[in-house]
């Protein structure tokens, strides 16, 4: 019986070798590509002149290729685009990771030192506000006046600083108490504040573009129980 022309694998090969042209449109110059590829290639090329010649038939003696052969290229070739489709993926996977580990480290690189830093600012704070207690409010010119505006000076030109680098105070104050930014030390008296509420900030925190550096150290509002 004679055999028929294989049409539907000669398809299926050119599906396949579009897609394999498709992913080795990025993989570099020909003698720089790994050996799956370079067959890959190889193949893809081949069947993209045969595809161009003449009728496909057993009986044309141009066609080398039977049907068992180009079924085994066709399926191997499947195989091989498949395997290339997912080293591309993982390719870009690794790339991705990459990418955002350097952001990162670009953002956050500074964490250890902002962290020691803020203490530097938690002083000069409550210098600012015991120089300004012991300051005379009623002689703008005194020494200790002077050296209160100084220092307030310093303060904002310091917060400003953080601010260009992302880093951010939080004083949470009458806000709802949240335990990824806060630490709660003790609970205070609502006093007209509602339950679960920011009512004491012992120690003001810190974030780093979002990311929590500090946990301000807050009292949280409860109801008061009556005694009996």
């Amino acid at each position: 019986m004679r055999s028929t022309c294989p049409e539907k694998l000669v398809c299926r090969v050119q599906l396949v070798q579009n897609a394999a042209a498709r992913l080795l449109t990025g993989a570099g110059r020909r003698e720089h590509m790994t050996p799956v590829l370079r067959s890959l290639y190889l193949f893809s090329t081949a069947a993209q002149q045969r595809s161009t010649g003449d009728d496909c038939g057993p009986e044309d003696p141009q066609h080398p290729l039977g049907e068992p052969t180009l079924k085994h290229k066709a399926t191997k070739l499947e195989e091989q685009v498949r395997d290339l489709t997912k080293a591309v993926a993982d390719s870009e996977n690794v790339r991705r990771r990459t990418q955002k580990f350097v952001e990162d480290a670009k953002l956050f690189g500074i964490q250890s030192f902002c962290r020691d830093l803020v203490e530097v600012a938690d002083i000069l704070e409550k210098t600012t506000k015991n120089v300004e207690e012991e300051a005379e409010p009623s002689n703008p010119n005194s020494t200790l006046k002077k050296i209160c505006e100084g220092l307030s000076l310093i303060e904002a030109k310091l917060q400003s600083v953080f601010s260009k680098h992302g880093l951010q105070k939080m004083n949470p104050i009458g806000g709802k108490c949240d335990p990824y930014d806060h630490e709660i030390i003790c609970h205070v008296p609502s006093d007209g504040m509602q339950p679960g509420t920011v009512a004491l900030v012992t120690q003001v925190g810190y974030k780093l573009h979002g990311r929590t550096i500090r946990h301000a150290h807050v009292g949280v509002a409860v109801e008061s129980q009556e005694r009996l």
